[in-house]
């Protein structure tokens, strides 16, 4: 029987990226190759072109801030499938292709009974792109349902494996914000969806809802409902308004430095963390800082949470990063905190 002829790549040259990123910033691709499999991540690399030139991942768009055309092939992991790999007394373990939106495969566990990602909803992007920033909300971070992940190295073409100590996951940062920034295309992730299930409560949007419903003992439904409520009530959904969600990590100090700030500003939202740091609100320091609401040029700071920046309509990458560079010198003068970007900003 004779063989399948092999589909050409799907590639585009001087691609628009415009719909390609959340704050629909206007940028170009030199080439875009959209990857359908892992096949399609070695046929680039094995390319006479494509794999010599330099190369930019390119996940869902919605933590990336373009502020200039790539000079480069622009790889869009598409690659999709979603399955249930093994179940066992202790755990769901899940497949997922990275290419799969993030807020729909929270959504398919529910609905399949497998909870667990409930406090992880409605945040935007793709599967592949979670682990490289350690998505994490209301209490939850990916690392706590890390299984592993395979990628393909973008140099050799061979395919590997990694766990979650080789990922070295930090806050908002993995190895793949690191030493394997552009090296490796995330093609599966494989998460651990732990039995029994127990709620992450301890977050204090949540601990209100508690209490405003009297319901002390939520289920995962429940919880997700919640968790999609307070999203959609603070932030601004993209396909309406072009945004990266939160712009800035909260920042991390000493206990020292939290009773410093208190005593100027005992309102501060803060957070004591399990080795002895504190966790600060950013977006209360920038809304601290009189940014909500404001803009410079055609970029601006979301009127119901200040951690969000915006397009409030034909903005550039390089407005956007006025902005926030303004916030940050802002915060900095007044609390001595510098505020660390969460996108990547190419």
């Amino acid at each position: 029987m004779p063989l399948s002829p092999v589909p050409p790549l799907d590639v585009t040259e001087r691609a628009n990226l415009r719909q390609h990123n959340s704050f629909g910033l206007p940028a170009l691709a030199a080439t875009l190759v959209r990857l359908a499999s892992p096949a399609d991540v070695r046929r680039v690399v094995d390319h006479p072109v494509y794999g010599i030139a330099p190369h930019f991942i390119l996940g869902g768009g919605s933590n990336v801030v373009l502020t200039r055309d790539l000079e480069a092939v622009v790889l869009k992991v598409e690659i999709m499938g979603r399955r249930l790999l093994a179940e066992t007394a202790d755990a769901w373990i899940i497949e997922v292709g990275a290419g799969e939106p993030w807020a729909d495969l929270v959504a398919w566990t529910l609905d399949q009974g497998w909870p667990g990602l409930e406090n992880l909803a409605l945040i935007p992007g793709s599967v592949g792109a979670a682990p490289v920033q350690n998505i994490g909300a209301y209490g939850l971070e990916l690392k706590d349902r890390f299984e592993s992940l395979d990628a393909v190295d973008l140099v050799t073409g061979r395919g590997v494996t990694l766990d979650a100590a080789a990922c070295h996951f930090g806050y908002r940062d993995s190895v793949f914000k690191q030493h394997l920034a552009g090296k490796s295309v995330i093609t599966r992730v494989r998460l651990r969806l732990p039995r029994p299930w127990r709620p992450v409560l301890g977050y204090l949007d949540l601990e209100r809802r508690m209490a405003d419903t009297g319901n002390s003992s939520p289920d995962a439904a429940t919880i997700y409902d919640w968790v999609c409520a307070i999203r959609r009530a603070k932030l601004p959904d993209p396909a309406l308004i072009g945004n990266a969600g939160s712009f800035f990590k909260n920042p991390v100090v000493t206990p020292e430095q939290c009773r410093d700030i208190i005593g100027r500003d005992p309102e501060i939202v803060h957070y004591p963390m399990p080795d002895g740091t504190v966790k600060l609100a950013a977006g209360w320091l920038i809304d601290a800082c009189g940014w909500k609401g404001k803009s410079m040029g055609r970029a601006g700071v979301h009127d119901k949470q200040a951690l969000v920046l915006v397009n409030r309509g034909g903005a550039s990458g390089a407005e956007v990063v006025m902005l926030a560079r303004a916030i940050q010198e802002s915060v900095y003068g007044r609390f001595g905190i510098r505020l660390e970007p969460e996108p990547i900003i190419v």
